[in-house]
Formats: structure tokens, C-alpha cells, sequence
């Protein structure tokens, strides 16, 4: 099984633990999935619920490789 890239999210709080710089970003089986290092809270969102999200505020999406 390849080893997961998973990238820090600078300035981002949980939602559960409200912890700072905890939050990490990854793709997971195609899916985006953040998760944070200090609780177990993890959230998955697909390429359609993002886009289901945006608004007019947004300038683009960050697709890291």
C-alpha cells in the first residue's frame, strides 16, 4: 500500500477539540479527507459536495498531487 501524503492546514482550527494547527489534509481513495492529530475528528468530502460549497467568495480549489 503507498505511504499517504498528508499536508498540515497553517491557521486551521478543529471543529471537535478547537485545537490549532492540528488539522491535516489528505486523499484518501480519491476523497478529500481532513483529519485532526489531536482528537478523532475526521470529515471526507467528494469533488461534488465541494463544488456544492463553493460560492461566489471562492477564487479556485487547491488540488494538491
Amino acid at each position: 500500500m503507498p505511504k499517504i501524503k498528508k499536508r498540515f492546514v497553517a491557521g486551521a482550527k478543529c471543529p471537535k477539540c478547537h485545537a490549532q494547527d492540528s488539522i491535516v489534509l489528505f486523499k484518501e481513495n480519491g476523497i478529500e479527507t481532513v483529519e485532526c492529530t489531536d482528537c478523532d475528528y475526521r470529515e471526507q468530502q467528494t469533488e461534488a459536495k465541494g463544488a456544492e460549497k463553493a460560492n461566489g467568495n471562492m477564487i479556485g480549489v487547491f488540488k494538491p498531487d
